[in-house]
């Protein structure tokens, strides 16, 4: 009897106070936080033609003896302006694999913003968050038509993010054109101009040369009547200490010289879209004539044409993306080297909000050597599908 009343003072003193806090007016910041999120499932295997072709980086269920449904991702973010200069970003994505364990929890984002000017046009970015390096690479997954990034910009930073410190800046009219564009495919607001540093060896990898990446990038989007265009150049320069390779082959453990520089162009689909990106560089590669790993010269891009078409609450969104690219890819297994020549067509159709469905014919010619992967080239075609929940 005597827990219940203590219980219940509690709890009548706890209303009491959070009706006074109401009250009195004040902002709470958890009041300001925000739930969203999305899941992607796929299938990869209608009319497969080569079951050895694949690409470790776009998808991990392309190829392979195995097949059926995969969950591409799952995602939930956490976000807000908790203050004035102060804006919080967390998303944990729920559908990793490490070793033989699938659907294991990794943090894809953990960040805040710290506005230096009262309308935060200039604000200092702190913790893992996405590398401003590219266009592709700054949408999210949950926006872009083709069903994986681009090799050729992508290969430069994998998962697209890396824990480090940005400036960046946008006029107070740019940043709200660019949340103007979020129904066109923009990449998010990642200011107009970035600079900063990271540590260089991709998200959830730890430093290992006390050595910082440097990073920088302008992209200034234009209105032109009706329709924006937005050109852009972005490059990074730093050392990465290769993780993966094969015992047989000597690396240099102080790391490669990683170097990149790259152009963007986009024609925001209003109602015909471009979007193409293309780097040159260098970076630690797979050398079969003298089976070590060098730097060596890469390059590479993509183009890809959109017509998004409205009737009514359904948007379908047909597409098709052009991509090239000649270099190593230093996350992978020796810094595989590869060529990639791929053709992808496909639609986006999206019958009510919260709910899309891709449907892409990919036709691929992969030529990807490691020292286990002898003069491997392998060419091939395949139907892929995802159904994506976005909230």
């Amino acid at each position: 009897m005597l827990k219940k009343m203590i219980v219940l003072v509690l709890l009548l003193t706890g209303t009491k106070a959070f009706a006074q806090e109401e009250n009195n007016g004040g902002d709470r910041w958890y009041d300001k936080i925000h739930f969203g999120g999305y899941m992607q499932v796929r299938y990869n295997k209608l009319l497969e033609t080569n079951p050895n072709l694949g690409c470790e980086q776009c998808d991990e269920y392309w190829g392979g003896a195995g097949g059926g449904l995969s969950l591409r991702r799952v995602r939930f973010k956490f976000y807000g302006q908790i203050s004035p200069r102060v804006f919080v970003y967390i998303q944990p994505d729920l559908s990793k694999s490490v070793g033989e364990s699938i659907h294991v929890a990794r943090i894809k984002d953990a960040y805040l913003d710290v506005g230096l000017d009262a309308d935060n046009e200039f604000r200092v970015r702190i913790g893992q968050s996405k590398v401003p390096f590219g266009f592709e690479n700054m949408q999210s997954s949950s926006t872009r038509l083709p069903l994986d990034r681009n090799d050729a910009i992508n290969s430069g930073v994998k998962d697209e993010r890396d824990v480090g410190v940005f400036l960046y800046w946008a006029s107070k009219e740019k940043r709200t054109l660019m949340k103007e564009l979020k129904s066109y495919k923009h990449s998010g607001d990642f200011g107009v101009f970035a600079l900063g540093f990271y540590n260089g060896q991709t998200a959830n990898h730890p430093d290992l040369n006390n050595e910082f990446h440097l990073v920088s990038r302008f992209s200034y989007p234009i209105e032109l009547g009706n329709q924006v265009v937005e050109p852009g150049i972005q490059a990074y320069s730093g050392k990465y200490v290769i993780t993966e390779h094969s015992p047989e082959i000597e690396v240099n453990t102080d790391g490669y010289l990683d170097q990149r520089a790259a152009l963007s162009f986009l024609l925001y689909p209003k109602p015909f879209g471009i979007q193409a990106e293309y780097n040159v560089g260098r970076g630690p590669e797979y050398d079969h004539a003298s089976n070590s790993i060098k730097v060596k010269h890469l390059e590479g891009g993509y183009a890809t044409l959109s017509y998004m078409v409205n009737r009514g609450e359904t948007l379908f969104t047909p597409f098709v993306r052009f991509q090239y690219y000649d270099g190593g890819k230093k996350h992978e297994l020796d810094a595989r080297s590869y060529t990639v020549k791929d053709t992808e067509i496909g639609i986006e159709w999206s019958p009510f909000d919260h709910f899309e469905l891709v449907a892409e014919y990919a036709i691929s010619d992969r030529r990807y050597e490691d020292y286990e992967l002898q003069d491997n080239h392998q060419t091939g075609s395949l139907m892929r599908f995802q159904a994506q929940l976005k909230f």
